[in-house]
């Protein structure tokens, strides 16, 4: 027989001895653990590397042609038309055009302005391009030799031209992926040129927000159309040929016209989706040809339907922009833009229609000809601004552009 006080007094000196092992045991684990620790390396995972900002793209400045012409249409564009001030000489030019060419390069990379009262609005350029063109006044002024093509275009009978959207004497076009970054860089350049020029005409236009569809894809105006399906594009066979112009101060520079095309989209929206798409010759949702069946087919001009009529119409759009003259061809970079509209209407919207060329009489003015006579799409549209521009060559670093007109 066991004494109690005996026994329960074994059983907690078991249960000490118990806990005491135990803690000891458990101290000796937490000590080799610490040791294998301590002779394993830890395991570290390197942060990912953090996705590039849009607002870092950089378009080289300076080279054989301007930026902004050959480069991917940005989603933001404002054109300034300015008109010289009358006592401006050939020596004034110089300094205007190598003060724009110093702050364009400069916020083009992404470095404040000299005088930028606002840096911290240039270190994100957006793949910002400045592009600067002369209209006839400047290159008389400049005492040099216009293109015959450089004048106003010739009256069509469609065009209801506006002097506030019209003609001018020097354009910068200013484009980028980031609205703010544009108003920026417009900005800045305006006060180089504000002892030189007074502003005639400013335009604001835009395109697909930045990611919002693949690179290369068509873009859209307001109408839903894709718009420039048929557009050579940078680097294609024959572009070159298109574009850019061989000739004295010119050489390697391009013509430019922009024409401000206002859309009736309230008239448009009263029309059913067949009309529609009758009058462009092409579907709304794909773009593709009436007789295709994707977006680059090729358009059958000669097919027609269970009656005999063309599938395409004689003066449907497509078939109207269209030239059996190889010469004939433009290269455009059009822009939506969309404005307050007035009275009862619901919208006041167009196109800001920039098409570059090396010779504007011989390849832009036919087109537009045929396009006036008859194109089922003049119900829709009216030009309302019309401009013609000299687009200089690019610069070297410590050159500037128009150099080649006055320097010469």
């Amino acid at each position: 027989m066991t004494t109690p006080g005996v026994d329960v007094s074994r059983r907690a000196a078991t249960r000490r001895q118990l806990l005491r092992g135990g803690v000891i045991a458990g101290a000796g684990a937490a000590v080799a653990l610490g040791v294998d620790r301590a002779l394993s390396p830890p395991s570290v995972t390197a942060p990912a590397a953090p996705e590039p900002l849009n607002g870092e793209g950089i378009v080289p400045f300076h080279g054989v042609h301007q930026a902004g012409i050959g480069t991917d249409a940005q989603a933001h564009g404002t054109f300034v038309a300015l008109d010289l001030r009358p006592d401006v000489d050939r020596d004034g030019l110089r300094r205007m055009m190598r003060l724009l060419t110093d702050d364009a390069q400069r916020l083009t990379a992404g470095i404040p302005a000299l005088a930028d009262s606002e840096p911290e609005l240039a270190h994100s350029p957006a793949r910002l391009t400045v592009t600067f063109a002369f209209g006839p006044g400047f290159v008389a002024r400049a005492g040099g030799e216009a293109p015959p093509w450089l004048a106003p275009l010739p009256a069509f009978s469609i065009d209801a031209l506006r002097a506030e959207w019209s003609d001018g004497d020097l354009l910068l076009q200013i484009a980028a992926d980031d609205p703010l970054t544009v108003a920026h860089a417009t900005r800045m350049l305006l006060k180089d040129t504000r002892t030189f020029a007074t502003l005639r005409w400013t335009q604001h236009g835009f395109r697909r927000a930045h990611g919002t569809v693949a690179p290369g894809t068509t873009m859209r105006n307001l109408f839903g159309q894709v718009d420039g399906t048929a557009n050579i594009r940078p680097g294609a066979e024959g572009f070159d040929a298109v574009v850019w112009n061989g000739d004295g101060w010119l050489a390697g520079g391009t013509g430019v016209v922009i024409r401000r095309i206002r859309m009736d989209v309230d008239k448009w929206d009263e029309v059913d989706r067949d009309a529609r798409e009758f009058a462009v010759g092409r579907t709304l949702d794909t773009g593709a040809p009436l007789t295709g069946k994707k977006e680059h087919d090729e358009p059958d001009f000669e097919a027609t339907g269970p009656r005999g009529f063309p599938v395409i119409d004689d003066i449907a759009h497509i078939r109207r922009a269209r030239s059996a003259d190889p010469r004939e061809q433009i290269f455009r970079r059009a822009y939506n833009y969309d404005v307050a509209p007035s009275g009862e209407s619901v919208s006041e919207s167009g196109l800001i229609f920039v098409a570059f060329q090396a010779d504007v009489a011989r390849q832009f003015t036919p087109m537009q000809e045929r396009l006036a006579k008859a194109d089922l799409l003049n119900i829709w549209t009216t030009p309302i601004g019309s401009a013609v521009f000299a687009v200089p060559p690019g610069c070297d670093e410590g050159g500037y552009i128009g150099e080649t007109l006055l320097e010469g």
